[in-house]
């Protein structure tokens, strides 16, 4: 396969293989400080497993490979995650380490408001190493999705990681979202460690605000020239992708957000998925936006797609129709008919 579109049909051969950490994640109950919450409801959070979620939920195959807790936590991320249809059979079981979890906020992420309470050093998938992972389920996807996120979580996750963006013959298309968190990085140069390893990748998913302090995307391009697909996502503004010469921007769309967590995940499986399909450059960011209303208009990590053939055509409007869509809570469930009814007056 090329990043243009897949061209493998090997048996037992998944479309994406996403590897990394997952957790159980506390959602608050009602808005407030984590002090003065008094419940929260449990769900599932991880961004390799969020993107594996959404994709097996939009049809495709999906494999997530990681560690979990050999205690309830454990049993649940792998329950919850194979219930979305996703193959988990490569998951590994740890005796002696716990599944992580947090706890967060109401508040959107980008308010002062916004709280996150990790648990999850020592944590089961800190000890991800390419000795204790199944390589062969690893590599048996014509993609295989890893994050940033997973390089921070140790030594030995950096060295997997190193592993499996080295480029070789033979290996899946690597698609690589750099998710830089600075909190899991502390005095360690993740910016360095993440530009090199993104270097290796055949994707490349990278927000504006991440992008080693470059101006623009054209000047993250220039500095990223490696990978053959380059997606530089530019917050409410759009995307902007470029595919060996060619470049695309396609703006995002008007949402009524419940929740922005998770929307960054939905945007990169919208983007596999019409990359898996083999849609133009235009139709992947316009497919990456649709999912990402989904979720941010979801209050969870996780939200239903829309149907694929519902997607198709919001994805195939002229340009002026595109501007006009507003999207709200419930549009992925809607009637087909209602397109007209979520676009603004």
């Amino acid at each position: 396969m090329t990043a243009n579109g897949p061209t493998s049909t090997a048996p037992g051969v998944v479309d994406v293989v996403a590897l990394g950490e997952s957790m159980v994640t506390f959602l608050p109950t009602r808005p407030g400080r984590l002090a003065d919450v008094p419940s929260f409801d449990r769900a599932i959070g991880g961004a390799e497993s969020n993107v594996a979620c959404v994709l097996a939920a939009a049809g495709h195959t999906a494999r997530w490979v990681g560690r979990v807790g050999a205690d309830g936590f454990g049993d649940h991320l792998v329950e919850a995650i194979g219930a979305y249809g996703v193959d988990v059979s490569a998951v590994r079981r740890d005796a002696a380490r716990p599944t992580g979890v947090y706890f967060r906020t109401a508040q959107d992420r980008a308010t002062d408001a916004h709280e996150v309470a990790y648990y999850r050093a020592g944590s089961a998938a800190s000890a991800m190493s390419a000795e204790n992972m199944d390589l062969d389920a690893v590599h048996a996807g014509r993609v295989l999705h890893l994050s940033g996120i997973t390089a921070a979580l140790s030594d030995g996750c950096l060295e997997l990681m190193r592993l499996l963006t080295a480029r070789r013959p033979g290996r899946p298309v690597v698609s690589f979202d750099v998710n830089h968190r600075p909190g899991l990085w502390r005095d360690r140069d993740g910016l360095g460690v993440l530009l090199q390893l993104a270097r290796g990748a055949d994707i490349v998913f990278v927000g504006e605000d991440e992008a080693w302090g470059l101006g623009g995307p054209e000047a993250v391009r220039a500095a990223l020239p490696e990978p053959d697909v380059l997606v530089v996502k530019q917050g409410g503004t759009g995307a902007t992708a470029f595919h060996g010469p060619h470049a695309a921007f396609v703006p995002a769309l008007t949402v009524d957000v419940v929740a922005a967590v998770g929307a960054g995940d939905a945007f990169a499986a919208g983007f596999l998925s019409a990359t898996l399909r083999g849609l133009s450059l235009r139709a992947r960011l316009r497919h990456g936006h649709l999912m990402a209303a989904a979720a941010l208009t979801a209050p969870g990590d996780l939200a239903a797609p829309p149907a694929r053939d519902r997607a198709d055509r919001l994805a195939a409007l002229d340009d002026d129709a595109w501007g006009r869509l507003r999207l709200g809570p419930g549009w992925t469930q809607a009637d087909e008919g209602a397109d007209e009814e979520v676009r603004t007056p």
